[in-house]
């Protein structure tokens, strides 16, 4: 095993670690930025380090696909190839074969799929897919699972539950570097919770590094998302990372982490971006709005990335409707401001200040005490009093700041064909 977890501060289900793997030790909570083709889509690998970003999150299918896995293992793997000296993480290219083609077919064999390339069909094996993963070289890869929807019901979402914990051994059984590379399993079992509880304990089993919650962020409702988290961080052991896969709102990592998560990723921060919108403590800013052609001030003037110290809203507001450098810019801030979440939500469970935090982080996003009951329902299991939180204060809403609609689902990894 190449990885250890230190946690070094706790508030009831929420635990803060240092989780040491090969290329960086790396504080949790933690949000994983998606650099599906080996980068992050504007910024360069120097940027990512200066915002303080521990690990980014390379996608298997995508690399094999081009350059392919057999260059960058010659080049001296995906570190070297991009330049990277923090951590990494693949996942198993699985997810875009069913999410991205829709001529896929799982079988007990693997995923065949029909080649983006010449559309002859091509077979994905747990085999396969840890080869790839050897062969890029990430401190952390994931094995190849049976993903559903969590919207699909009936004896499917059984048979891929069953079929992920099969798939597991043969991955563990095709990992030839144990010692440098860290394979996490991936709970499954979509909404129910004797599936889920099954797949925890075959995967605890196993004594795996750590373990990922999978088939989430998907259309479920937010009541039903929280409590497959909570669900599965009770019962995965305390000594691991557990990873949400698939999560980037700052509202759904904060209540993740109170549950006893660790670690997150999504192409939300850098997707949102691109359509010109920006993350701020009060939920986002549209800065493509007419509203904020004349807007001097700051993206937040409370924040502290070079963004913020150097550019308007009114500048950016003339960028993001035209040019690349709008989007880059926004990046920027976006992946800093996740960062920084990051890095206050590790510091606040240390420091003993957690629940403080948590209530700052809710009167910030719902000023008016509507914090959605989903919320109120997790931090009551977390053990969290936001009862303060939900009083209307006297603070009038910015009319050009709107919150995410938290109602609906996460940011799955991939909506569309578009890579990051």
């Amino acid at each position: 095993m190449a990885l250890r977890f230190e946690i070094l501060g706790r508030f009831n289900r929420a635990r803060a670690a240092k989780l040491t793997l090969p290329h960086f030790v790396c504080e949790t909570p933690l949000f994983m930025p998606v650099g599906t083709q080996g980068t992050i889509k504007g910024l360069t690998t120097s940027q990512l380090e200066e915002i303080g970003c521990h690990i980014i999150l390379g996608n298997t299918y995508h690399l094999a696909l081009r350059p392919t896995s057999e260059l960058i293992h010659e080049m001296g793997g995906l570190h070297k190839f991009m330049n990277w000296p923090r951590a990494l993480l693949t996942d198993s290219g699985g997810f875009q074969m069913v999410s991205l083609l829709h001529l896929a077919d799982i079988t007990e064999k693997g995923v065949t799929f029909q080649s983006p390339v010449d559309g002859k069909p091509m077979l994905l094996t747990p085999e396969e897919s840890i080869q790839i993963q050897n062969r890029i070289g990430a401190d952390i890869i994931m094995a190849l699972d049976d993903v559903v929807k969590t919207t699909i019901t009936g004896p499917r979402i059984e048979e891929a539950m069953y079929r992920t914990l099969r798939w597991i051994d043969r991955c563990i059984a095709a990992h030839k570097r144990p010692h440098e590379q860290n394979l996490f399993g991936i709970v499954q079992g979509g909404l129910d919770p004797v599936l889920r509880d099954i797949c925890v304990r075959g995967l605890v089993d196993r004594n795996l590094p750590g373990y990922a919650i999978g088939g989430l962020a998907g259309g479920e409702d937010k009541d039903s998302f929280w409590r497959v988290v909570a669900q599965c961080t009770a019962a995965l052991p305390e000594d691991k990372p557990r990873y949400v896969m698939g999560v980037g709102y700052p509202l759904d990592i904060v209540v993740c982490s109170a549950l006893g998560a660790d670690m997150y990723d999504c192409v939300y921060p850098t997707r949102t971006a691109r359509f010109g919108t920006a993350l701020i403590p009060e939920g986002v800013l549209k800065l493509k709005h007419q509203a904020m052609a004349n807007d001097t001030r700051p993206i937040d003037p409370t924040c502290e990335c070079t963004v913020c110290k150097k550019y308007s809203r009114a500048y950016i507001h003339c960028l993001a409707t035209k040019e690349a450098m709008g989007s880059i810019l926004i990046s920027y801030h976006n992946l800093y401001y996740m960062m920084k979440l990051s890095r206050d939500l590790h510091s606040s469970i240390v420091d003993g200040r957690f629940p403080e935090f948590v209530c700052t982080f809710l009167q910030k996003m719902f000023p008016k005490g509507d914090v959605p009951q989903w919320v109120c329902n997790a931090m009551e299991a977390a053990g969290i009093d936001i009862s303060s939180c939900c009083t209307p204060p006297d603070t009038n809403h910015a009319n050009d700041v709107t919150r995410p609609d938290n109602n609906t689902s996460d940011c799955p990894k991939e909506e569309s064909n578009e890579v990051l």
